[in-house]
């Protein structure tokens, strides 16, 4: 029984994406060499020339002198293979036709044809016993339409005539001669890498033509290498092709079918190296890697846009049944590296001596991962940005965190038929790298203190115009405005810079109003800079109290740079600012972050600190209060009695000289300069 073929249901399940425009070109490129290989052994007998078809627009803008570039409505292509005899002819009649299955033709190209163009009309001069004529169209609509024709030319002649060039893979399709050409010769660069060669390939746009075989010697830096590698039970083989670097390409990875390209992925970054110039003894090169397999021609899609293949491998009662991409690339990758080993050498070093540098330099928290990460992983491009070489290395922290933590939940459950020793191997083991990890959060947080000091110090210098920061500035390096415990990132409050001991508290506030704070129970409005309660709760040991133990208040004011107006009065002395604030929340009976009340509130130890410049006026208002000076002259401590409170005036030189000194000893270790 026949089954009837309805052409444009056909074509209607037939896929074509408009990324692939120019692949019905291919198809009828590689049909003019399989016409050639059929008639002739020595493909230097063979002649195609592919001519691009364009329609003259006029330009109707009179006041656009520009030329307007002539739209592509076809291409005709011309050889002097095998042509449409009989066989070939029934062949094309036929869908789905496996005459040259052994090519790896599927019969559907002519397809293709009807996907991009709404006509195709062949001329074709073919011998048998004497030189025979045949001349047909092929549209939806008609199907394979008789035309008629001359009489034969004087030799085996056939064209193909691809026309009327649907917009839409138009407008996607390259324009020019030189992108077209290189198109070309990308998907059919086997026949030229092959043994035998390509017929002479010609590709004219008006009175413009380029010769492949030139273009191809253009673009060669060496001649290629070929290798072969079994994969489960197929054999694929690998051509490995160095082009000039002068070609604008890039190092590519390349799946063929029935000799024609299919798939290209990228290899840059993929072989440790493989990034940027690569050079050998004749110079720099671009790394092309083309596989061809048996096993990919029968996976490959009828339309030779992809292939029916899984990324990854199946798993369950089809598992190792069909290869998956990674297994395939798992497998080609060393192939690469093996090949391109002695012009990897210099990248990988100068990769490495990157990474290194960088860590050593600008983020030493990464330093106790790197003997954890694997050779591959040390590798990156040299020419790599701070800001990416930060994102790679904290990625690969993150992986070693999240093996940490999943092996961390297993470990305390022996594995079955585990030996004591081997169990004690594996805490031991596991203790090591969590104490590598310990280290490299302690080398992040000290590279912020770093960072915080520089800025700190950065911000005491006069602008541009000669003038000193506003003391919002200053507050925002030490704790940010307007926040509190419950609002702020830890790592944002910097109250060390003051006193190691400020870093422990119950309640941090800046900026805010005394009303607004938990801590204070008071109904006013003053904003102290910074406010912190120490409510102290030592689990060590026990106490017979119901009631919670004395917690410390510390006030912090910070005053501009260079400020040289204080005076008499709350408003205009730091100090009195300061006891003033602290009185207040005294006054409003003190409470615990939670609102439970503290008791005796009025005899909680209170802490002012005085951040500034010790101007004329500053240290007049240190003597007014009788505090004394320190052996250093940067600053006033004393007690003031009827507060209950120390005080600390702290200039902005010893601030930061303090914090450098407390700090000194770590940066030493991590390599961090300390000026």
């Amino acid at each position: 029984m026949s089954i009837k073929t309805n052409l444009i249901g056909r074509l209607r399940n037939t896929s074509l994406p408009t990324s692939h425009a120019l692949m019905p070109l291919f198809e009828a490129i590689v049909n003019s060499i399989h016409s050639i290989e059929e008639c002739s052994e020595d493909m230097t007998e063979g002649r195609i020339a592919v001519e691009i078809l364009r329609l003259q627009q006029i330009n109707l803008d009179l006041n656009d002198q520009t030329e307007t570039k002539e739209k592509i409505i076809g291409f005709k292509i011309t050889d002097n293979g095998i042509g449409f005899n009989d066989n070939n002819m029934k062949s094309f009649e036929t869908l789905d036709s496996d005459y040259k299955v052994d090519k790896g033709c599927r019969g559907i190209g002519r397809l293709l044809w009807l996907k991009a163009f709404n006509r195709v009309e062949i001329n074709s001069s073919y011998l048998d016993t004497e030189l025979k004529n045949r001349a047909f169209s092929f549209d939806a609509k008609y199907g394979v339409k008789k035309i008629d024709s001359s009489s034969p030319q004087k030799q085996r002649l056939t064209s193909v005539e691809l026309q009327e060039f649907d917009d839409k893979f138009r407008l996607a399709s390259p324009k020019t001669l030189e992108t077209i050409s290189n198109s070309i010769l990308e998907h059919c660069l086997w026949y030229f890498v092959r043994e035998g060669g390509a017929p002479e390939i010609t590709i004219k746009d008006g009175n413009a033509t380029i010769h492949l075989d030139d273009l191809y010697e253009s673009y060669m830096h060496d001649s290629a290498q070929i290798d072969r590698i079994n994969i489960g039970d197929n054999e694929f083989v690998i051509t490995h092709i160095k082009f000039r670097a002068s070609s604008a390409k890039n190092h590519v990875l390349s799946f063929c079918a029935a000799n024609r390209l299919v798939k290209e992925e990228p290899l840059t970054n993929k072989i440790p190296g493989l990034h940027g110039k690569i050079s050998d003894d004749k110079g720099d090169f671009v790394y092309s890697c083309y596989i061809g397999s048996q096993y990919l021609d029968k996976k490959v899609r009828s339309e030779r846009i992809g292939f029916n293949i899984e990324e990854n491998s199946i798993e369950g009662l089809f598992k190792g049944q069909d290869l998956s991409f990674k297994e395939i690339r798992k497998a080609i990758y060393p192939k690469i590296q093996e090949q391109l080993e002695d012009s990897l050498k210099a990248n990988i070093e100068a990769g490495r001596e990157r990474l290194f540098k960088f860590v050593a330099e600008k983020a030493p928290r990464y330093r106790p991962i790197i003997n954890r990460m694997t050779e591959a992983e040390l590798v990156v491009d040299s020419n790599i940005s701070d800001n990416d070489l930060d994102l790679y290395l904290h990625k690969q922290l993150t992986a070693l965190e999240r093996e940490i933590l999943k092996k961390g939940h297993s470990l305390l459950t022996p594995e079955h038929g585990e030996k004591p020793s081997e169990y004690i191997s594996r805490i031991q083991e596991y203790l090591s790298d969590v104490s590598d990890m310990k280290k490299s959060d302690l080398a992040d947080y000290l590279c912020h203190r770093k960072v915080v000091i520089d800025l700190f110090e950065k911000a005491l210098e006069k602008d541009s115009s000669g003038k000193y920061v506003t003391e919002d500035i200053i507050h925002e390096l030490i704790m940010p405005m307007g926040e509190d415990s419950n609002t702020a990132e830890p790592v944002d409050c910097n109250l060390w810079l003051l006193d190691e001991r400020l870093s422990f508290h119950d309640y941090l506030a800046s900026d805010k109003t005394l009303k607004s704070m938990p801590i204070t129970g008071s109904t006013e409005t003053k904003e102290p800079d910074i406010c912190s309660l120490n409510y102290y709760d030592t689990p060590l040991l026990m106490s017979e109290r119901d009631t919670a133990p004395l917690a410390s208040i510390v006030v912090v004011e910070i005053k501009r740079p260079m400020r040289n107006d204080a005076k008499t009065g709350e408003e205009n002395d730091p100090i009195e600012q300061a006891l003033g604030y602290l009185k207040r929340i005294r006054d409003g009976k003190a409470k615990t972050p939670a609102g439970r009340p503290i008791p005796k509130s009025s005899n909680i130890p209170g802490y002012c600190y005085i951040v500034c410049d010790l101007t004329e006026s500053i240290i007049n208002r240190c003597d007014m209060h009788d505090l004394i000076v320190t052996s250093d002259h940067m600053g006033y401590f004393g007690y003031k009695s009827k507060y209950k409170a120390y005080i600390e005036v702290i200039s902005f030189d010893k601030l930061v000289d303090s914090a450098k000194q407390r700090n000194r000893v770590f940066f030493d270790k991590l390599g961090l300069p300390t000026s």
